[in-house]
């Protein structure tokens, strides 16, 4: 049985999870940096979506010898020609044509010539920002690879990047949607690209901030309504990854693919930066979110175990993961865990009509929200939002 989902897969870490849980997925996106290491060789028969990355390129900083910035991607992109034009805030603001064509025909065949096998390959895009310094060389990018892919007769179907970065709230008013929205179709209609891959790299949904329930995620959700309404009706869209509200817009049918995680990673990063290795984080499944693995919860897991009823199935569920919790202290083992859990929730979803899929992960997170206020116990620190209702409360209220 094929799934909707797709898996982001960036590292060797990914692979195992990747093939063991999602081996039937409706794609799965790799980072041409990874299958240049030769990681793409343990992902037998899935569809593979290659991604060259270059929206690294949108920091100036990369031009420069700066510690910020990862040298392995540099080393990566500088093979590709022009490609200190590409991250160079002028040429952005006055792209050259031919340049741009230039860049672009190296960044595809390498993909190419790494994976001929390929399904779908990412159309290069540098990331959206509040002005319009970028409009035009992403135009200039998406035509390029149009014009690549009738010149090299590629049967492989493009995939439109629209990336928002730097900063938040480019889609939280309908005065900025709509530039954005229209820069979107235009980038679209010049790829002739088959699909639309959105997602905001500045928001991690599990954080709980004031304005994720009333603005950020509405605005975002309305971002898709209005993308879809000016794309063709049978467009590939893809949202994510995100922890919740990439299934929050798949339930609602605004996306037919759902970006995800593989146990970590439940958030867009930008290449060419530095990702601190975080303490190992584990799923708290009645609740439908994460929280990092400590003596700390694993004393708050006691305790809740303590006081709810022994014929509750909830207190089974967290009496299994507090009598396995030391294991998790192991990241490997808490990754699966999470991963695990999340295939579970994708496999419930997917198992009702689209049409009820709103309702019913309304439900999921409506019943974590109401178990949150019954324990009435916040969660320890380190967690920033230790409220144990706060991020289903902000799901919930827009899943319908």
């Amino acid at each position: 049985m094929a799934h909707h989902y797709i898996p982001f897969a960036n590292s060797d870490n990914d692979w195992p999870v990747v093939s063991s849980l999602y081996s039937e997925s409706a794609g799965c996106r790799v980072t041409l940096q990874s299958v240049q290491k030769g990681t793409s060789a343990v992902l037998p028969g899935l569809k593979l979506w290659v991604d060259a990355e270059v929206d690294g390129l949108q920091s100036p900083e990369i031009l420069a010898d700066a510690y910020e910035i990862n040298t392995k991607y540099k080393k990566y992109v500088s093979k590709f020609e022009n490609w200190e034009l590409i991250a160079n805030p002028e040429f952005q603001r006055s792209p050259d044509k031919e340049a741009t064509i230039a860049f672009v025909r190296a960044a595809l065949n390498t993909a190419t010539a790494a994976v001929p096998n390929l399904r779908w390959l990412s159309v290069p895009q540098l990331p959206y920002t509040d002005g319009p310094d970028r409009n035009k060389i992403n135009r200039f990018l998406a035509n390029a690879a149009l014009r690549w892919k009738m010149e090299s007769r590629r049967s492989v179907q493009l995939i439109l990047p629209v990336i928002f970065a730097k900063n938040s709230g480019q889609t939280d008013s309908k005065t900025n949607r709509n530039k954005k929205v229209d820069l979107a179709v235009s980038c679209f209609e010049a790829s002739g690209a088959d699909g639309v891959w959105v997602v905001d790299s500045t928001l991690d949904d599990l954080l709980g901030v004031s304005n994720f329930e009333d603005v950020r995620f509405p605005g975002l959700i309305k971002f898709h309504e209005e993308l879809n309404a000016k794309l063709p009706p049978k467009t590939r869209t893809v949202a994510g990854p995100y922890w919740g509200l990439n299934l929050v817009l798949w339930a609602r049918g605004l996306v037919g693919c759902p970006a995800i995680g593989t146990g970590r990673s439940y958030r867009y990063y930008l290449p060419g930066g530095f990702q601190k290795e975080g303490d190992p984080r584990i799923a708290l499944p009645p609740l439908r979110r994460l929280a990092v693995c400590s003596p700390g919860l694993k004393t708050w897991l006691e305790e809740v175990t303590g006081r709810l009823s022994k014929g509750d199935p909830v207190h089974e569920n967290l009496l299994k993961l507090l009598q396995s919790f030391d294991t998790f202290y192991v990241k490997n083992r808490a990754r699966r865990q999470v991963a695990d859990f999340y295939k579970d929730w994708l496999g419930k979803l997917e198992s009702v009509s689209g049409d009820t899929r709103g309702l019913t992960l309304y439900q999921d997170f409506s019943s974590a929200f109401v178990l949150g206020k019954k324990l009435k116990h916040p969660i320890p620190r380190p967690e920033k939002v230790r409220s144990a209702a706060l991020i289903a409360k902000q799901f919930m209220v827009n899943c319908l």
